[in-house]
């Protein structure tokens, strides 16, 4: 598949961007020879990315957190393409947020604690928001941001005279490339607008 990649020179980009090329996929530089974009970016430009990417039919896969994508659902529709979005793509990740939810039918008393390396600009993370939207009632985040962290994130559930703890520790940004490379792979039998997480995939 030809790919626009756009934050090849990010954290996560410079991990994606062989691995894309190792899968068989081709990283191409322009939206019009592209059959499908991904975006590792940053809050203030991803918007403007996928909306250049739906206007000319190009399918996209989305990384990137602190926005709000429903906003281009409508635009996805209209396009008739599809627009994969998910706040982690750890297969781990989203295995804990699973586990976390079935956790909480059985103890519903829960907080999270997320914690991110120090340049990642959104907090909470949209990881933990996801998984607080799994969890009864508005379970308290708690964010942390420290050089040395990649991606982590712990639930707390909490029962007379037990606690539960769910965690799952990112050590590398490898970590992402399953989850995009199924993203990718699955993308063809996604319907038109959004999709949100990479849970519908497994």
């Amino acid at each position: 598949m030809k790919v626009v990649l756009n934050g090849r020179g990010g954290k996560v980009g410079r991990v994606l961007a062989p691995a894309l090329e190792r899968a068989g996929h081709e990283i191409v530089e322009e939206l019009s020879g592209a059959e499908a974009m991904v975006d590792f970016t940053g809050p203030e430009v991803v918007e403007g990315n996928v909306r250049a990417a739906l206007e000319a039919g190009v399918v996209c896969v989305v990384g990137t957190t602190g926005w709000e994508p429903a906003r281009l659902d409508a635009l996805a529709r209209e396009r008739g393409v599809a627009l994969f979005v998910a706040p982690n793509f750890a297969v781990g990740a989203v295995l804990m947020m699973r586990f976390a939810a079935e956790a909480a039918r059985h103890m519903p008393r829960a907080e999270i604690v997320e914690l991110h390396a120090e340049t990642k600009r959104d907090a909470p993370s949209g990881t933990a928001k996801a998984t607080a939207a799994l969890l009864p009632g508005e379970p308290p985040i708690h964010s942390v941001r420290l050089p040395g962290l990649v991606a982590h994130q712990e639930v707390l559930l909490g029962g007379e005279g037990q606690l539960l703890t769910i965690r799952h520790d990112t050590t590398s940004r490898e970590a992402f490339v399953p989850g995009v490379l199924l993203a990718l792979e699955r993308l063809p039998e996604l319907p038109p607008g959004l999709t949100l997480g990479l849970d519908e995939l497994l």
